[in-house]
């Protein structure tokens, strides 16, 4: 049984419909990238999982259909959003940030420190920067402390809107080097990311969107290969020996992609 299975999910803005008909699924332990150019749905197909915008379509977590619940409601089920621009509080101290992330679960007055200390593991500028205020920490170091936010609240599926945003290429490798930790640790994954080098560099599969629909999807190894998203996503030129697929539609073929067990 898959963790995740979204079943034709249609997201709308009053009469603007940005993400139409998408479906897929998730298994625990993997990693999943959602890519395109700007103004595809890859936000909204997040924002509609979280029930953040208006939503149609189905949504099981664990079998069980959830679209519909509050975010509170599936921030406690384990899914948890780390989102595009941190939205950290910047005059809390680092470590108030994170101790916010972990809210649901002091209110029932479960002890933090655990998860505080393989925050800390993870990311050791937090842990020298931890009595800072998080408005001062560089773009890389939010970013850190974003995740490690989410992290607190034990995530079974750690959703990621645009992890590499903003940052200097050093820094990208890094916050992808702790992420691929994460999913070595058992994290399921689900990357929201316009940087689709490093996203399918880590991911197990990925979803390419455009205009809000699925029109590209597989393997992330066979999608790094494929002509389409290299030219496209990659910054890459093709090969002359491919050049004879120009003007081809950027869709999977019926039974390209073998269908998945469970």
């Amino acid at each position: 049984m898959s963790l995740l299975s979204v079943q034709g999910l249609t997201v709308r803005y009053g009469p603007l419909e940005a993400v139409r008909e998408v479906s897929f699924s998730l298994r625990e332990g993997e990693a999943l990238t959602l890519i395109g150019p700007n103004g595809a749905g890859k936000t909204s197909v997040l924002r509609g999982l979280l029930g953040l915008a208006q939503a149609e379509g189905k949504v099981f977590l664990d079998g069980e259909e959830v679209r519909g619940r509050s975010p509170e409601a599936l921030l406690s089920r384990g899914l948890v959003l780390v989102p595009e621009g941190r939205a950290l509080f910047p005059g809390l101290s680092v470590e108030d940030n994170l101790l916010l992330g972990g809210f649901t679960r002091f209110r029932r007055r479960e002890n933090l420190r655990p998860d505080l200390e393989r925050v800390y593991t993870l990311f050791p500028r937090l842990l020298e920067r931890r009595r800072q205020p998080a408005g001062t920490l560089s773009g890389g170091e939010q970013q850190m402390l974003a995740i490690g936010r989410a992290l607190m609240a034990r995530p079974r599926l750690l959703l990621l809107d645009e992890p590499s945003l903003g940052l200097a290429p050093l820094m990208v490798q890094e916050i992808y080097r702790i992420l691929g930790e994460l999913k070595a640790q058992g994290t399921t994954l689900l990357l929201v990311e316009q940087n689709a080098k490093v996203a399918l560099a880590l991911a197990d599969r990925g979803l390419v969107l455009e205009a809000g629909e699925v029109v590209l999807e597989g393997p992330a190894e066979a999608l790094r290969q494929d002509p389409r998203v290299v030219e496209a996503y990659l910054g890459l030129s093709r090969e002359p020996e491919v050049a004879a697929s120009e003007g081809e539609p950027l869709v999977a073929s019926p039974g390209e992609h073998p269908e998945e067990e469970g």
